[in-house]
């Protein structure tokens, strides 16, 4: 039976295609848009904005893993979201289909993020919060009261270079690259820590092929250094052979941009992960996997390898 990937063109979705292919895993690819495919792995055409489509993408799964990615827009993720979910739980009851959801932290507590664990008490500091607290309790009602066997395997913010996600990339490599200063939000003295796109993918995919991991929340693999915004720039400014020194963008400024550019007014809320310590503790997968996520030195190595 297939391990079926909604949402596969995204980052999350290809590196956890590679990682269950590794496995010996059969795949299935589930987008609106076409994907090339590997030996092992089909590709099926659906909207998933259509239920009739979610229960004909996951029927024949073993595992069905939801890694879909909407745009990062409020009102988007309003429309999309809680539909998509309890579409999805109801195929997955309906077919006998374990269910993987990867999840990000906005539902938790903005007091509970140093350290982030998978105890962190959800209560929502923002609108996008909101949604993902709603989309958590869809998927924990129906685990709890129908019968579904699933599991949330949450992430922290990423760092890739491959795709225009977060800051690193924009803020930090491009503009190294160029000569500039690298740039940072509101405090570069705090600790913000990020999950490895590869170490994501091979998380994802031990989860969902482990039975007895299911009906748990388990935070990704990621490296357990304090490692500050201004650590960052340092790695990347020492590999790339650039100046160290870096400005701040300030959450003044942002909110002022956020007037005028769309994509920086639906950051203003979720400022408090930039102001404060921010430090993912995957403690439990590390240990029960006796797993060993990428350091930030060898994070970054990797990167710009490529």
């Amino acid at each position: 039976m297939k391990h079926t990937i909604l949402g596969a063109g995204g980052p999350v979705g290809k590196e956890l295609e590679r990682e269950l292919l590794t496995l010996q895993k059969p795949v299935r690819l589930v987008s609106r848009s076409p994907i090339t495919t590997s030996t092992g792995t089909e590709w099926v055409k659906a909207d998933l904005s259509v239920r009739a489509k979610v229960f004909a993408a996951i029927e024949g799964s073993e595992v069905a893993y939801l890694t879909v990615g909407f745009p990062y827009l409020t009102s988007v993720w309003q429309q999309n979201w809680p539909t998509l979910m309890k579409n999805v739980t109801d195929a997955c009851i309906s077919h006998g289909v374990r269910l993987v959801f990867f999840d990000n932290i906005y539902a938790l507590s903005k007091d509970h993020i140093n350290p982030i664990t998978e105890a962190s008490p959800i209560n929502p500091p923002s609108k996008k919060g909101v949604i993902r607290a709603e989309v958590v309790k869809i998927l924990l009602e129906a685990i709890e009261k129908k019968g579904l066997n699933g599991l949330i395997a949450r992430s922290a913010d990423f760092i890739t270079l491959d795709e225009n996600k977060g800051l690193i990339k924009p803020l930090v490599y491009d503009r190294l690259k160029k000569g500039k200063k690298a740039q940072w939000i509101c405090n570069a003295n705090v600790v913000h820590n990020f999950s490895y796109l590869p170490d994501l993918g091979k998380g994802t995919a031990l989860l969902g092929t482990t039975p007895e991991a299911f009906q748990q929340v388990w935070n990704l693999p990621t490296d357990a250094s304090r490692i500050t915004g201004a650590d960052w720039i340092r790695l990347f400014a020492h590999r790339m052979h650039q100046q160290q020194e870096y400005s701040i963008i300030s959450a003044g400024m942002i909110k002022l941009l956020g007037l005028f550019v769309p994509t920086m007014r639906e950051m203003v809320e979720m400022l408090y992960q930039y102001s404060a310590d921010y430090y993912f503790d995957s403690s439990k997968f590390n240990q029960h996997f006796n797993y060993t996520p990428k350091t930030p030195q060898e994070i970054v190595d990797a990167l710009l390898a490529v």
